[in-house]
């Protein structure tokens, strides 16, 4: 337990200035908005500064000055998160700590396959420096353009290729953290074998930002794919899509990248959204999948095994139509309209956010149930369906409306649509969050699946760690503290 020592406002702004300098300690409440208002501006706080630290050891010295003073504080990335568990709460306690300064590629080992890099890279910067060294870092969200590395891991995210080459826990070597008292841990070794002990990056991995604040991380690089070949389907129903991908892999094995869930009015959401876009295909459906495979061989040979994919669907009934992308201009539409689902919910307002992953056998089942049960509560919402069903997770997103306000329609139905969505998915052995996190969103939903050992377990580690609860407080746990 850290001796306490009360220290004033004033003291502590002027103790934060001399380590991160002037211009990068932000005080006015109109220059901090942007960074205590999160994406989808559903939660609004408030916070003593945002500071823009530049290096660890300054990530450090920060840590230990609000650490000695029992000042909360709340790491941020790209401040991206769909949960709410990138900002303060309204008390104007905490300290915002940003690591988008902290944005350097530093080094691309091509014989190890590695990169090590600081954790306010942009997703995007890290994909275009691998690809820039002839080599292939597959994360892949919508949001990569803003999101940081820090953000993904601290969320353990996962994307559209996560059937192929895992989440960030699965790309990931390395990393280092500072603690909430100010100490530096660092893995950055680069080694795909270092069996001595416990695997301690693991416990910050998917903790959002509670246990410690990764910094730094050295990530797994693949070979860039020469070839690819895209498709838009139109499948019969979500029972058909799990058929057809099994289909895929039989065919196709490892080249299956993406296997991409879209229902009608998610695609339709974002036709409204982009009228200049077009439909893929002629007439409107109610179950999409997109689906790419890629390789390091031929592209003739890939565009076979997807046409061989596709005939054999249409043989058995699982397949209504498709469009195969001609060019690299067609995929990139194709991809383009799946990725902005998310978007195009967060400026229409008014989406009740459940991101779910059940076994793959069960899917199908679950998607139909959902629904029914939904739409027994809330019988006009748009159901927008749509995800990386080939790795069982799918976000399942109940949508206003047309013409219902977005604030009266969550205020009615958020809470009872997400816990029974959510509650259908705990007795399918499911997750309530596949890879958005718990943020603020779902921390108490946690006390709905998951077990009192489990939870003692995550609160024992976080005492551990953070015995006076200062690291991104009120997030992923649910409250009230237990005891120490």
């Amino acid at each position: 337990m850290n001796e306490v020592s009360k220290i004033s406002p004033t003291l502590l702004l002027e103790g934060l200035r001399a380590i991160v300098g002037e211009k990068a300690c932000i005080e006015v409440a109109s220059d901090m908005q942007p960074f205590t208002t999160d994406y989808r501006k559903l939660y609004h706080g408030k916070a003593l500064a945002v500071v823009l630290p530049a290096s660890t050891e300054q990530v450090s010295a920060v840590l230990a000055l609000c650490f000695a003073h029992n000042v909360p504080v709340v790491p941020q990335g790209g401040n991206t998160s769909l949960m709410g568990g990138a900002v303060p709460d309204a008390a104007g306690d905490a300290v915002v700590l940003n690591l988008r300064r902290m944005n350097q590629v530093q080094e691309i080992d091509v014989i190890n396959d590695t990169m090590t890099l600081q954790a306010g890279v942009t997703l995007q910067a890290a994909r275009a420096a691998a690809e820039e060294a002839g080599r292939l870092f597959p994360l892949r969200i919508g949001s990569e353009g803003s999101c940081q590395i820090g953000g993904n891991l601290s969320t353990n995210a996962g994307g559209t290729a996560v059937l192929r080459y895992g989440n960030m826990r699965d790309l990931t070597l390395g990393i280092e953290a500072v603690l909430p008292d100010g100490r530096i841990y660092s893995s950055l070794r680069g080694l795909r074998k270092d069996n001595t002990g416990y695997d301690l990056k693991q416990l910050f991995i998917g903790s959002e930002g509670t246990l410690g604040i990764i910094t730094a991380a050295v990530l797994k690089l693949m070979p860039l794919p020469s070839a690819s070949a895209v498709a838009w389907i139109a499948v019969k129903d979500p029972h058909a899509a799990v058929e057809l991908l099994t289909e895929a892999k039989r065919a196709a094995g490892q080249a299956v990248t993406a296997f991409e869930l879209i229902s009608g009015p998610a695609l339709a959401l974002v036709l409204e959204s982009m009228p200049q876009w077009s439909a893929p295909l002629p007439s409107a459906h109610d179950w999409m999948v997109l689906i790419e495979l890629t390789s390091g061989g031929d592209a003739e040979g890939l565009d076979a095994t997807l046409m061989s994919i596709l005939e054999q669907g249409m043989e058995r009934g699982l397949v209504t139509d498709a469009a195969i992308a001609a060019s690299l201009a067609d995929a990139r539409a194709f991809w383009q309209l799946r990725e902005e689902i998310s978007d195009a919910q967060t400026r229409e307002g008014g989406s009740i956010k459940c991101d779910i992953s059940i076994p793959l056998s069960k899917i199908a089942d679950f998607i139909a149930e959902a629904s029914k049960q939904v739409l027994a509560l809330a019988p006009d919402a748009r159901m927008v369906i749509y995800g990386h069903m080939g790795d069982g997770n799918v976000h399942f997103n109940p949508l206003r409306p047309k013409g219902a306000p977005a604030a009266a329609f969550l205020a009615e139905n958020y809470a009872r649509v997400s816990h029974t969505v959510d509650g259908l998915a705990t007795r399918q052995n499911g997750s309530i969050s596949a890879e958005h996190g718990i943020g603020v969103a779902k921390r108490d939903d946690l006390l709905l699946c998951k077990s009192p050992v489990e939870l003692e377990l995550m609160w024992q580690i976080k005492r551990a760690l953070d015995p006076t609860n200062l690291l991104n407080p009120a997030k992923v746990l649910p409250l009230p503290t237990p005891a120490p």
